[in-house]
């Protein structure tokens, strides 16, 4: 909800409105009507103000949206703790149909836990605060943004995106895919080489070389297979 401290002898808070509501602090009711993000503040039970934090969209948001559907991501949720006027508006522009807001750590957990029901699916949180941390805990696969993250959050993600760019999730997603199927080939050559000298063995017209490139050989194809994922563009 926030924070309370005493500064210069005066107890003094500074957060959202759940926070002046829980410590019973009258203020001005206008405020709920303000749809960008605000910390109030009261010092020494008094309402004193508020200050207005406007948060810019990353330049690479809406098509980070784009290329996350593109590449098989059936649906994109919101979830954050912003007042949902303004989570409304960012999920507008950015073209997400599901969005809630006004929602703290353990609220995100339940929305979460709830999207997790269906067991079909695989669920991906992105996230670089330290209200994130226990959602990226228990999700599929947890994911943070490194530059501007918090350190709880980056220790506890699966996977960290060092740029702070959302475009690079998809760029993470086409990498995976790319590797798994360099994956199944090798699999498929290694299996399919060595049945081959198998059959030919059993009918007398393998020798030990044939038997040596289907072990040795096959490992070094599949070495340089995989030694083309460097040279992918993604």
């Amino acid at each position: 909800m926030g924070l309370k401290g005493t500064v210069n002898g005066k107890a003094v808070l500074a957060g959202n409105v759940k926070l002046l509501e829980k410590f019973n602090i009258s203020f001005d009711s206008e405020i709920a009507a303000i749809e960008e993000s605000i910390v109030v503040v009261a010092v020494d039970g008094q309402y004193a103000g508020y200050v207005l934090i406007a948060d810019e969209i990353k330049e690479d948001a809406a098509e980070a949206i784009k290329q996350l559907h593109a590449n098989g991501v059936k649906q994109v949720v919101m979830l954050s703790g912003d007042k949902t006027s303004i989570v409304k508006k960012v999920a507008g522009v950015l073209g997400i149909t599901t969005y809630f807001g006004d929602l703290l750590p353990e609220d995100k957990v339940a929305k979460l836990e709830e999207i997790k029901q269906d067991k079909t699916r695989v669920v991906a949180f992105v996230g670089d605060g330290i209200n994130d941390t226990p959602v990226l805990a228990i999700s599929d696969i947890g994911m943070a943004m490194g530059a501007m993250g918090s350190d709880a959050a980056i220790e506890t993600a699966d996977v960290v995106i060092q740029t702070d760019q959302p475009s690079k999730i998809a760029t993470a997603i086409k990498i995976g895919k790319a590797t798994k199927n360099v994956v199944i080939q090798n699999i498929v050559l290694a299996f399919a080489v060595k049945a081959l000298v198998l059959i030919l063995g059993a009918g007398g017209l393998a020798t030990m070389w044939e038997a040596v490139f289907a072990d040795v050989g096959v490992a070094l194809l599949a070495i340089l297979n995989a030694v083309r994922i460097q040279k992918m563009k993604f």
